[in-house]
């Protein structure tokens, strides 16, 4: 059986969008061949990336699109269960998601870009 190819990194964004604790910015994956959305925000200086999957039960996060910040913008807060994970690690900090943790994607930022980089389960969408 053949290895299944990894794409190449992938342009997210510039890393002017990426604001300090600030809005994020969301995109398409496919994780194990079904459609997810993931997002990238930036928090203390590093440009982070998850999957949009609450530890707890898998469901969306986001308080409005793009909003993932608790009030006081020191944690990642899921709307549905009230979860609260670390921003830099995705760990989770309190709530029902208990020891989980969220599926982190990789980015690098080169020449005020950003890029994530897909894995063997994380792969861009399909073309269409």
């Amino acid at each position: 059986m053949g290895e299944q190819a990894v794409a190449a990194p992938q342009r997210l964004c510039t890393s002017d969008e990426l604001a300090e604790r600030g809005k994020a910015v969301g995109f398409d994956v496919i994780q194990w061949r079904e459609p997810v959305r993931a997002f990238a925000l930036r928090y203390d200086g590093q440009a982070v990336a998850y999957l949009n999957r609450c530890a707890h039960v898998p469901t969306e996060m986001d308080w409005q699109e793009g909003e993932f910040l608790d009030r006081d913008k020191r944690f990642i807060m899921c709307s549905i269960h009230g979860a609260a994970y670390e921003p830099l690690t995705g760990q989770c900090v309190m709530g029902p998601c208990t020891r989980g943790r969220l599926t982190r994607v990789e980015l690098t930022e080169r020449d005020g870009q950003v890029y994530w980089h897909p894995t063997r389960d994380t792969q861009p969408p399909f073309e269409d």
